[in-house]
């Protein structure tokens, strides 16, 4: 396997694995939490009640673009923040996200992947690779 290969297929499994980890959390907001819930607990950690739509719609549209491979580096990007905003809400907890409420290394991780997803592109099998050096897997 050449090297871009290599590239465009991690790029891939990088982006399915982001993707679903994304539109879990964000079914588990509405499905589980219910939207009354997560917006209380957006509430109770000092960000403004509304924020947790907009996160809401953010992880599952983010996700289904991920998923996808359509805008991918911007769609990665744009959950930066999300995932630093997890963050400092678990900034107290500690390094251990097993920790009581979770710590904070997690959220952290999946923005530092979040901006790798973004350097490297879509990758392989993506409805719109766009401007990505590796556009498929030949």
């Amino acid at each position: 396997m050449q090297q871009t290969n290599e590239v465009a297929y991690a790029a891939l499994v990088l982006r399915l694995s982001l993707a679903s980890m994304l539109i879990a959390h964000g079914l588990l907001k509405v499905l589980v939490f219910t939207m009354p819930g997560t917006v209380q607990f957006f509430a109770a950690v000092g960000f403004p009640a509304w924020l947790a739509y907009v996160v809401v719609a953010m992880e599952l549209a983010g996700g289904i673009f991920l998923l996808g491979g359509v805008a991918t580096r911007w769609a990665a990007l744009s959950l930066v923040p999300v995932m630093l905003g997890a963050a400092s809400v678990h900034w107290a907890n500690g390094w251990v996200f097993s920790n009581p409420h979770g710590g904070w290394e997690y959220p952290v991780l999946l923005a530092v992947l979040m901006v790798v997803q973004s350097l490297l592109g879509a990758g392989a099998y993506a409805l719109r690779p766009g401007s990505a050096a590796v556009r498929t897997a030949a």
